[in-house]
């Protein structure tokens, strides 16, 4: 068997506790949602998928409801079975042939009043829905400012003006981030689950987003987010807030999930899509691909990273656990944060694996030797930067131009690592800063879970063996975004084998020609140095 394949199956007996258990259908949380209606926003993103996974494969739901966002050309239940075709999907069709039935989408869009939705959607909604999981978010760390407020502050408050209005409402579970309270000022400091100040009043900030010119609200964005790295967390921050202040009847709880990232085990190991190319998944398939070797990143920071199927299984058993303390007299809102600075990893023990462990199973379809070289300083990056991704980019495209073979999904290379670098810089305050995200509520709330639910819906993070989760997320990206059916890592090895010895001759040239070039502007320094003397 293939190295990468033995990853896989390794990886998978990870599901023997669950499946012993899951059928049964006896556990607390699966009997809290025996018969439950939900309603699941941003079911189409990285956690949405993987939600609307495990909620119906491990939950006998009467039905759920999933808002869409309508597509040109597409209708919505067009865009369902599109969404459906993705492998996450795979294992609940074997499991539950017959879980269509239950799944009903529903046209709208986050950033619409009242979501977007028909009069008599909201209506349907209000008459069946129980528990709403608020997941859709924009993520983008650049967002403008009045995109952002609008998608992630008055989205949140119009999907709690609809749970307010649904007869038999039980549970609001609103998806925000262990980031949204992770400012300058806290750096090196505990983050606790609970709720902190809140930057801009809610009603103030959506005002704002509704009322102003965009350009006069990009103008004063710097100002009013001082303290907060972007406009996804400070919005976020926000958006916690009004879930806090919103109703205090509406039974609501938080989860912040830190940076998420494939999944290890369930529903199969390493499953991701193509939006976590956006995250430090994306640093690793290019490092698997051959073509990034070097990131700004300070590498031995401890990086916050949970699995998708952890984060999820975290955010189904929150509404339980929160309901439990509701009954028992708890009124407090409960905020699960799904990270835990005991249990973690640095970007060095990810490089360690790689390139001990990692090596053993390469893609064939690597275009270049595997290499990286890590560095927290922004100008040995851009030096670097230029010499091993801008030199070879600029040859490519001249070349392939020339060919007239540039691939239609590239066009070009040099764009492809200016928008790595973009990314770099972007990513650069959450991989090189660190906090202490305290989880207190979930290691309470795995203490409360019977042995059924800790298999179920695992999320103790001491149970992740960070060695084989790094090979499985490498393994997710050879299978899932490079698509080499994990087969070939021999031949693929003695490939890198000689790669590597092209990659020597390559570095040997360009230290050549930089120190050619420096020996030319050191004669360059003297010549003007004694034209100044002469004078």
């Amino acid at each position: 068997m293939d190295r990468a394949q033995e990853i896989f199956v390794e990886a998978l007996k990870h599901q023997i506790p669950m499946n012993e258990v899951i059928d049964r259908g006896d556990s607390d949380v699966q009997q809290f949602y025996s018969g439950a209606t939900v309603f699941v926003t941003g079911g189409s993103g990285f956690l949405g998928k993987q939600i609307i996974e495990k909620l119906l494969r491990s939950c006998n739901l009467k039905k759920m409801f999933v808002l869409l966002r309508p597509k040109k050309g597409k209708t919505i239940q067009e865009r369902l079975d599109y969404l459906l075709k993705d492998p996450v999907y795979d294992y609940l069709r074997e499991k539950k042939p017959n879980f269509l039935e239950k799944l009903v989408p529903l046209e709208g869009d986050v950033a619409d009043v009242r979501l977007g939705l028909s009069q008599d959607d909201w209506s349907l909604l209000t008459q069946e829905v129980e528990t709403v999981f608020h997941m859709a978010a924009t993520v983008r760390f650049d967002e403008p400012l009045k995109a952002a407020v609008v998608t992630n502050v008055r989205g949140t408050r119009e999907c709690l003006a609809l749970s307010k209005q649904c007869v038999n409402f039980k549970n609001f579970i609103y998806v925000s981030t262990a980031f949204s309270h992770a400012t300058y000022d806290r750096v090196n400091t505990e983050v606790l689950d609970q709720f902190y100040p809140c930057p801009v009043q809610p009603e103030t900030i959506i005002g704002m987003a509704e009322s102003m010119e965009e350009d006069r609200l990009i103008s004063i964005a710097e100002d009013l987010i001082v303290g907060w790295p972007n406009t996804y967390t400070f919005t976020k921050a926000i958006a916690e807030e009004l879930v806090r202040t919103y109703d205090p009847d509406l039974p609501v709880c938080v989860v912040r999930p830190p940076i998420v990232t494939p999944t290890y085990y369930e529903p199969t190991p390493g499953w991701m899509d193509l939006s976590a190319l956006s995250g430090p998944t994306g640093i690793l398939a290019g490092i698997i691909m051959g073509f990034l070797h070097i990131f700004y990143v300070d590498k031995d920071c401890k990086l916050p990273l949970t699995p998708v199927d952890y984060v999820n299984n975290a955010t189904i058993a929150a509404a339980w656990d929160a309901d439990l303390k509701r009954k028992s007299g708890n009124k407090d809102i409960q905020v699960y944060t799904v990270s835990n600075n005991d249990h973690f990893i640095t970007w060095d023990f990810i490089g360690v694996i790689l390139r001990s462990e990692g090596k053993k199973s390469p893609s064939p379809k690597a275009v270049w030797y595997c290499w990286l070289m890590e560095t927290n300083s922004k100008l040995v990056f851009w030096v670097i930067s230029f010499f091993v991704h801008y030199v070879p980019a600029y040859i490519m495209d001249l070349v392939l131009g020339i060919l007239g073979n540039m691939p239609k999904e590239i066009n070009s290379f040099v764009a492809v690592f200016r928008k790595i670098d973009k990314f770099a810089l972007i990513y650069h305050y959450f991989l090189s800063n660190e906090w202490f995200f305290k989880d207190h509520n979930v290691q309470e709330m795995v203490s409360r879970m019977s042995p059924a639910d800790k298999a179920i819906f695992n999320c103790d993070l001491r149970t992740i063996d960070f060695t084989e989760y790094v090979m499985v997320w490498g393994v997710g990206i050879r299978k899932y975004l490079v698509k080499d059916e994990l087969k070939d890592s021999e031949l693929a090895y003695r490939k890198q084998q000689k790669l590597k010895i092209a990659n020597i001759l390559f570095i040997s040239l360009n230290v050549i020609v930089v120190l050619s070039l420096l020996y030319q502007l050191f004669k360059v320094v003297i010549w003007l140095f004694e034209m100044l003397f002469r004078y």
